[in-house]
């Protein structure tokens, strides 16, 4: 009895070994070998780039991340935007999971790890440009397509911080005939947005959009983000536009300054509301697994009962758990 007891739950935990699912889409990409090997002080780094004129960039990473893997290779490892990168900066690799100790500055030497914690580094690729007093000029949460990624690695390595914000750079320099914006049944016209009820979308789109075909065609038109997309409102505006429309409070302004105010600078951003509160924003590209899991956090409400870090960490245990096989990659 004892032998066939063992018998059933070794078969019951090698079923259940066999129907847990995986994860799939994650992409292995070591930095290019020209980074610079650091040893972490990065005020001695800073003085360095200094002398030889350079920037300071920080590359904060994450094992299997496919955002790095795209923008490592598109914009680190292909011209021309390699050599300008190697011209004008000390890229240094910051591992979000590393136990390597690094002195960010005079008040914090921790490890990797709790740097990233410190500076609020949820998500990856993100990456934090340096002045010579050791300030954070810039920082980049997420992929950059590389012709937008251009014209910030152009603003901080011109200097241009000293005289103006980077948003007010990328509107002046970005080509605006990259993009026509698209009809999409999905887009609500809608011109006051406090009129809305339940969870809504709010799409930021202009003529600079390198992503908007790839948003439109490999993320919007996803199966699963279709159907957590279903509750919602979604309102597509010209981040150009001076027309007037109303914010989700009732006040009168513009998509250009609705943008502005929320520092959209990139394209297309998306902002997720519910019941007039701001509670989710995406200014980088988001693949489908993770933009649908957003989507459903804020119309499940969950976002009343925990943190989205605490959510996606439970949710993608039940998925697991469930047999589902998740795909953190590139739409296909």
């Amino acid at each position: 009895m004892v032998a066939l007891v063992t018998a059933m739950l070794l078969s019951a935990m090698s079923a259940a070994s066999e129907t847990r699912g995986k994860i799939t889409g994650g992409v292995l990409h070591e930095p290019p070998a020209w980074f610079k090997d650091s040893f972490l002080e990065i005020a001695d780094d800073v003085d360095d780039a200094s002398e030889a004129g350079k920037h300071v960039l920080l590359f904060f990473e994450l094992n299997g991340c496919p955002y790095c893997d795209r923008m490592l290779e598109e914009s680190f490892e292909a011209e021309p935007l390699s050599s300008y990168i190697q011209a004008n900066f000390d890229s240094i690799a910051i591992n979000i999971q590393g136990d390597r100790e690094i002195a960010f500055n005079e008040e914090i030497s921790v490890t990797e790890k709790e740097l990233g914690e410190i500076l609020k580094v949820y998500s990856t690729p993100a990456l934090l440009f340096l002045d010579a007093d050791n300030k954070t000029i810039v920082r980049v949460n997420g992929y950059r397509a590389p012709e937008r990624f251009k014209q910030v690695l152009e603003f901080v390595a011109t200097r241009s911080y000293q005289t103006t914000t980077l948003a007010d750079y990328l509107q002046a320099k970005l080509d605006r005939n990259v993009y026509q914006l698209r009809a999409n049944p999905l887009f609500s016209d809608i011109t006051d947005l406090s009129s809305v009820d339940g969870p809504l979308m709010v799409i930021f789109e202009d003529g600079s959009c390198y992503d908007c075909n790839e948003f439109h065609d490999g993320i919007l038109a996803h199966k699963q983000v279709r159907e957590e997309m279903a509750p919602y409102t979604i309102v597509r505006l010209d981040a150009d536009s001076n027309e007037t429309i109303k914010d989700v409070l009732g006040n009168e302004t513009t998509p250009a300054e609705l943008a502005r105010r929320h520092e959209m600078i990139y394209r297309p951003g998306v902002l997720v509301f519910d019941d007039g509160n701001l509670l989710r924003r995406h200014d980088s590209l988001t693949f489908p697994h993770h933009f649908k899991e957003s989507l459903r956090y804020v119309a499940g409400g969950y976002y009343q009962q925990t943190d989205y870090r605490s959510y996606s960490l439970q949710r993608t245990e039940e998925l697991l758990s469930s047999g589902v096989t998740i795909d953190l990659g590139r739409p296909k």
